[in-house]
C-alpha cells in the first residue's frame, strides 16, 4: 500500500494523493474520529487532497482516488452495488471500524429472521429492501487493509494516513487486549473483580480502554489472531453465566466475526451457515 505521485515529465510538481471517505450502514462514529483529527489534518494540509468526504464538506472531486477509507457494513442490494463502484474508483481501499471489518452491531440480524423483524417494526415491510445479513466490505470486494474498533481510534487513523504518505505498509497489533492491560499496569478485572471480559480473545489497539476504567472488554476490536473462545466461554459458565448470557457476551460489536460467531452458536443449540 503506497502513495503514488502524479507528473508526466521531469520536474513536474507532485500531486497530493486524493483521499475519499465513504459511508455505508453505520453510526458515523469512525468518520467522527477522523474529523476529531482537526489539528493533525491541518498539519497535513498540502500533503493530501481530501477529495470526497461528505460528512465534512459538500464539495467533492471526482475519482479516481488514491486512498479510500470505508466506514459501514453492506446491508442492502444498493450497498452491494455501490461498494463495487467505490472499489473501481480506489487505488487503495481501507475499511475502518467494526461495521466495515466484521458487519458491526447490525450483524446481530445474521442470527435472526430478518423478515420476521421487519414485519414487527415496519407498518409496510414490503417497502423495505434489505439483505438477510449484514456483511463486511471484504465479503464483496478486495480490501487492502483493515482498521478495527468501534469506533476506530483517531491515532490509528493518523498513523494509517501518515504511513500511506510515507509509502510504507501499515500493520495491526497481533496481540490481545490483556497485553495492553499488563503494560498499563491494570489489575485484571476478570480475576480481581469477577467481571466478564473479552480481553483474552480481543485484538489489541484500544489501549485497554475499558479495563483501565474498571470495565470488562466488550470486544470492539474483534478477535485477536490467536484465540481460544471455547475456553473463555467455559470460564464464563464457571462464573455462573447461562448459555443465553454467554451468547449475549459475544453478540456485541463484532458478533459476526469468527470465532466469536461460532463461539456464540455453540451455546445456541442451532447450526447456521
Amino acid at each position: 500500500m503506497t502513495a503514488k505521485t502524479a507528473g508526466t515529465h521531469a520536474g513536474a510538481r507532485r500531486r497530493p494523493p486524493k483521499l475519499a471517505v465513504w459511508k455505508f450502514a453505520s453510526c458515523d462514529g469512525c468518520q467522527l474520529s477522523l474529523l476529531n483529527l482537526e489539528d493533525e489534518l491541518l498539519a497535513l494540509a498540502g500533503e493530501v487532497d481530501i477529495a470526497y468526504f461528505t460528512e465534512a464538506s459538500a464539495a467533492t472531486k471526482p475519482g479516481p482516488y488514491d486512498l479510500s477509507l470505508v466506514e459501514g457494513s453492506i446491508t442492502t442490494p444498493d450497498d452491494a452495488e455501490r461498494i463495487r463502484r467505490v472499489r473501481g474508483m480506489s487505488k487503495v481501499l481501507v475499511t475502518i471500524g467494526a461495521c466495515a471489518t466484521s458487519g458491526g452491531i447490525q450483524a446481530l440480524r445474521n442470527f435472526a429472521d430478518v423478515g420476521e423483524w421487519t414485519s414487527l417494526v415496519y407498518a409496510h415491510p414490503d417497502y423495505i429492501s434489505t439483505l438477510a445479513e449484514s456483511t463486511p466490505i471484504s465479503a464483496h470486494v478486495p480490501v487492502d487493509f483493515e482498521l478495527h474498533g468501534c469506533p476506530v481510534g483517531r491515532d490509528q487513523l493518523l498513523k494509517l494516513i501518515t504511513t500511506f504518505l510515507a509509502g510504507r505498509t501499515p500493520k495491526n497489533p497481533t496481540e490481545g487486549v490483556c497485553a495492553e492491560c499488563k503494560r498499563a499496569g491494570n489489575v485484571c478485572v476478570a480475576v480481581a473483580r469477577g467481571l466478564v471480559c473479552l480481553g483474552p480473545v480481543t485484538q489489541a489497539g484500544c489501549g485497554a480502554l475499558c479495563p483501565s476504567y474498571g470495565r470488562g472488554c466488550f470486544g470492539c476490536y474483534g478477535p485477536a489472531r490467536i484465540t481460544n473462545v471455547p475456553a473463555l466461554a467455559a470460564r464464563f459458565r464457571e462464573m455462573g453465566l447461562t448459555d443465553r448470557d454467554v451468547r449475549r457476551v459475544f453478540h456485541q460489536f463484532t458478533a459476526a466475526a469468527e470465532p466469536f460467531r461460532s463461539g456464540s452458536e455453540t451455546h445456541d443449540g442451532k447450526v447456521r451457515r
